[in-house]
């Protein structure tokens, strides 16, 4: 069984085939803005229509397949950008009606829980996992693969969205994540005392960290915001992971769970998971090219519950605002 998987949520436009083993998965990620020092949504929403024939057509050729040897089409309906997510999803339904195919549409957060555990052979549940991108924050309670239970998520800004936001700041560019990280390495992460935030329960907030930050860089005189970009780089990266290691070392504790899973573009920085690795001896992390949004995780979703003998209307729409729960 073979399925193709669409993800065009924010701005990488991206098709994967999948069959239990990843057999592609093409990724087109969209340089237009960095210019702005985020995604713009009109922006993205024009580049995947100009892109998403191709890399679809992409992905079958690395596949080796052809499109009537597909046995389901998938494709992110939510959440995300509307307009982004629109171009997949559209594009996916009209695929699969016009090969007589079934349409299966997948939560993007559910596509981030299984691109951790592509490739990673038998996994044993119950486990919590840790999603952290530039769009969600949250800790999830895996009963099993298909069975999810959210019990802590970010009040206001997600991880990643703090990082890309305080690296404009400080001038390092977009996205955020890796050049925080590569600039940190050499930093010293104790030169700058930044808050960990906690609003409550197991639930995330980074607007007052990113505050806090901006308040100390505006504090500092021409010289000082150069000389001193790495400190404040690992210091702010060190608030952020102890924020995130914080809370999942909480619901670890308040659930007797000590499997782990970590997804999401953030789930890629090294001091994260050096951190967790040190406090679970169970952390399973994805491979690097599924970190970031990708069709792959799409296509493994997809896969699964088609595997299982559903699919979706084709008059399904798309949700913006899609939650797990």
């Amino acid at each position: 069984m073979k399925v193709l998987g669409i993800e065009t949520s924010c701005d990488e436009t991206s098709a994967a085939v999948y069959d239990g083993n990843v057999l592609s998965n093409i990724v087109y990620t969209q340089i237009s803005h960095r210019e702005y020092g985020g995604v713009v949504p009109e922006i993205a929403s024009r580049d995947h229509l100009k892109k998403v024939e191709g890399v679809v057509s992409e992905s079958l050729r690395s596949a080796n397949i052809g499109i009537q040897e597909i046995d389901g089409i998938a494709a992110t309906y939510g959440p995300g950008l509307i307009g982004a997510i629109l171009v997949g999803l559209t594009f996916a339904k009209s695929l699969a009606w016009a090969i007589s195919k079934p349409f299966l549409a997948v939560n993007h957060i559910e596509g981030h829980i299984f691109s951790a555990f592509i490739g990673k052979g038998r996994v044993s549940f119950p486990r919590l996992c840790l999603l952290a991108s530039g769009g969600h924050t949250e800790i999830i309670l895996i009963e099993e693969l298909g069975r999810y239970k959210v019990l802590g998520e970010t009040v206001d800004d997600a991880a990643g969205e703090a990082l890309d936001k305080i690296s404009k700041l400080i001038g390092l560019g977009y996205p955020g994540g890796p050049a925080i990280e590569n600039a940190a390495l050499t930093g010293d992460n104790k030169k700058f005392s930044f808050p960990r935030p906690d609003p409550g329960g197991l639930n995330f907030s980074f607007s007052g960290l990113k505050t806090a930050v901006l308040y100390v860089y505006q504090s500092l005189n021409s010289r000082e915001k150069i000389s001193y970009i790495k400190d404040v780089s690992a210091s702010f990266q060190e608030a952020v992971v102890d924020t995130l290691m914080g809370k999942l070392a909480k619901a670890s504790q308040k659930t007797g769970i000590n499997k782990i899973a970590v997804c999401g573009g953030v789930s890629a920085n090294k001091r994260l998971r050096e951190k967790i690795q040190e406090k679970f001896e169970d952390a399973i992390f994805p491979l690097p090219e599924y970190a970031t949004d990708n069709g792959a995780m799409i296509a493994a979703a997809g896969y699964f519950h088609l595997k299982k003998g559903e699919s979706s209307p084709l008059s399904i729409r798309a949700n913006p605002n899609l939650s797990l729960s």
